[in-house]
């Protein structure tokens, strides 16, 4: 015999569902399948529900370009960026080139030269005293070096680095040797227009062993290349302009 409900309830408890309720935060899955669309098109979804949001479009236009700057160069165009001064031809770099060789590595070379030219007449003249005594070669006694010679030799090396040392920090804190200053010209890097620095301009320098193999091709390469590069150039990003200022 079933006792009365509590005065608490009085209708009685309610009945339990059956299994377990899900919470109302869930979605409830339609009970309809979803409609097929027209041909083609993804199937749809039942009246009374939300519909899936759209894709974001994929692509679409690149990024305008900043304001003032125009498009770069196009393929085998000899015009550096926009607002670049134009580039030097190959005649005033050559020109350039010639006038910091006369002032800067004439004399170093020329001491240089002077002392080696002394120590191999030396031997020369050594070597045919050795003949003339019947003495092989082989056997024959080295002459001994003049202290002269050695100076010469010595001098004319400290005064090359001194003179590329110099060459490379105006270079690189200006942009200009003085031949390139009297050429009317400038070195600076490709992509800012900045300076090179003393570091860069003497990395450039070195690497200019490249441009004197395969029968200073890299030297004639700014003949044909869009933009008057040498093989150096190239690898250190810089350009040569008209100095325009």
């Amino acid at each position: 015999m079933s006792q009365p409900p509590g005065p608490s309830n009085p209708y009685g408890d309610p009945p339990q569902p059956h299994g377990d309720a899900q919470p109302y935060s869930e979605p409830q899955q339609s009970p309809y399948p979803p409609q097929p669309g027209p041909y083609g098109q993804p199937p749809q979804q039942p009246y009374g529900y939300p519909q899936q949001g759209f894709p974001q479009q994929q692509g679409g236009f690149p990024p305008p370009q900043p304001y003032g700057y125009g498009p770069g160069p196009g393929p085998g165009s000899r015009v550096p960026l926009p607002g670049m001064p134009p580039l030097a031809s190959w005649g005033l770099r050559l020109g350039a080139l010639l006038l910091d060789g006369l002032m800067f590595f004439l004399v170093p070379v020329g001491l240089a030269a002077a002392g080696y030219v002394r120590i191999v007449i030396k031997l020369s003249e050594r070597v045919d005293d050795c003949d003339n005594q019947g003495i092989s070669s082989d056997n024959c006694p080295l002459p001994h070096t003049s202290g002269g010679s050695v100076l010469l030799i010595v001098l004319g090396g400290v005064l090359g680095l001194a003179s590329l040392f110099y060459v490379c920090y105006r270079e690189g804190a200006t942009g200009q040797t003085p031949g390139k200053r009297i050429a009317g010209i400038r070195l600076l890097k490709e992509y800012d227009g900045a300076t090179l620095g003393f570091g860069l301009a003497f990395g450039r320098r070195l690497l200019h062993v490249l441009d004197n193999m395969a029968c200073y091709l890299g030297w004639l390469w700014p003949l044909w290349d869009e933009k008057n590069q040498t093989f150096a150039d190239k690898l250190t990003h810089t350009v040569v302009i008209r100095d325009q200022s």
